[in-house]
């Protein structure tokens, strides 16, 4: 059975006596961590990160130079409520990137495991990021903005709050965000547009041919036909069925609030 090596702290840091750290954690110098903050096993807190408060990091993270999480909301509506920050395990936070706390709308701001916050990025209140997620250098979000499992946003790219992005979706660098980007497809520009799916992207997650066959036709159905999309999204639910990737395409797609890139 291995072990962990030695929590480790520089002597620079400070460390309020309300938060935790976890076996084998590493503290780097001039770091700043904050009441009711949890630190999982494993995870190196870089130089000069500052952890403010309420915030849940999992095991084997990597927090890099600069980097600010844990921070309140910029909200004019935020009054001080409690609220967190939730991180999974074996995510990277690279270089100044920040990552605000949630707000009494849902109490929390999430980043899942396994998942690359690029330099200069900015995660705020009440977003949601699933897992395995890239968000390159200098994306922006603003608040309430949710993207799934194995999406890819380019970077210097603005999220309008609210907007959701689908997994296994990519985003090309310098894009704008103002509606959904629906799961599995490709999207770049400003205005944004959909230019097919991420086919290069599913066959490398492992996405069968019938799959990738299955969602090339309700894609064609939605995008490429002269339907309105309520009646393509109805259209490819008879054509295409029995597939669970376009189901969850189809109820991205129904559930939009601020309307689907098309």
């Amino acid at each position: 059975m291995s072990t962990r090596a030695e929590t480790r702290v520089h002597e620079t840091a400070l460390i309020d006596s309300a938060a935790e750290l976890g076996e084998g954690v590493e503290v780097g110098p001039w770091a700043l961590i904050g009441p009711g903050v949890r630190i999982g096993d494993g995870t190196v807190v870089g130089p000069r990160v500052l952890i403010e408060r309420d915030t849940r990091v999992g095991e084997d993270c990597r927090l890099a130079n600069g980097a600010v999480l844990g921070t309140d909301p910029q909200d004019l509506k935020y009054k001080g409520e409690r609220s967190l920050l939730e991180i999974g395990d074996r995510t990277v936070v690279r270089e100044f990137a920040t990552l605000n706390r949630g707000t009494e709308a849902s109490g929390r701001t999430v980043v899942g495991s396994d998942c690359l916050v690029m330099a200069y990025s900015h995660v705020a209140h009440d977003c949601e990021i699933g897992n395995h997620v890239v968000i390159a250098n200098s994306v922006n979000m603003a608040g309430h903005v949710v993207i799934e499992d194995w999406a890819i946003v380019g970077g210097v790219t603005p999220i309008h709050q609210h907007v959701r992005i689908g997994a296994h979706a990519f985003i090309g660098g310098g894009s704008r965000l103002p509606q959904d980007i629906p799961p599995y497809c490709r999207a770049a520009g400003n205005p944004p547009k959909l230019y097919g799916l991420n086919s290069v992207g599913l066959e490398r997650r492992g996405f069968s041919p019938e799959v990738r066959k299955a969602l090339k036709d309700a894609y064609r159905i939605l995008f490429m036909g002269r339907e309105n999309l309520s009646r393509a999204v109805a259209r490819a639910e008879l054509e295409v069925a029995g597939i669970p990737e376009v189901k969850h395409l189809l109820a991205f797609i129904r559930a939009s609030e601020r309307g689907i890139t098309t």
